[in-house]
């Protein structure tokens, strides 16, 4: 006669196979899925776009606020679109205009203190970003003119 091993090992070796296989089949579904759920919002930045962004987003040493006018790229023949950068008190915002003149918001990220209450990314007409913090609330509607990101309005405690 063949002993047979106890239940409760019966039971834990199969919730144990049971666990391998739905963390595997997990994991080849991010894989499958990819840059959607575990890619950078809005893209990977090249090293230009990153000094750029951070030169825009760096307030003057006289601590004043930083220019509400934006930095933009211009379109280069087959390149990705003109991009532009609106630095304020209450966050960053990256723009680009689509064929057929849509607006995207690339990416934006609230400056310390603030946090992104509400977003219309695109592609659209006119896309929009509100930050609210401590120091109060910006809202920023952009649009597209000529190809180059506009900001049609913008709301909040520094108008």
């Amino acid at each position: 006669m063949r002993s047979q091993p106890p239940r409760p090992v019966v039971v834990a070796a199969g919730w144990l196979a049971a666990a391998l296989v739905a963390t595997l089949a997990g994991l080849g579904g991010i894989r499958l899925v990819g840059d959607s759920l575990t890619g950078t919002q809005g893209g990977v930045l090249s090293p230009d776009e990153v000094t750029r962004q951070l030169a825009a987003a760096t307030p003057p040493a006289s601590g004043a606020p930083p220019s509400p006018s934006p930095s933009v790229s211009p379109p280069v023949s087959g390149a990705r679109p003109a991009r532009a950068v609106f630095p304020s008190p209450g966050g960053t915002v990256t723009v680009h205009c689509e064929p057929g003149g849509q607006a995207y918001l690339d990416s934006w990220a609230p400056a310390p203190g603030y946090r992104v209450k509400d977003y219309d990314r695109g592609p659209d007409d006119d896309v929009e970003v509100r930050f609210e913090g401590s120091g109060g609330r910006y809202e920023f509607r952009f649009s597209c003119a000529g190809g180059v990101p506009r900001r049609e309005q913008h709301g909040g405690d520094d108008d």
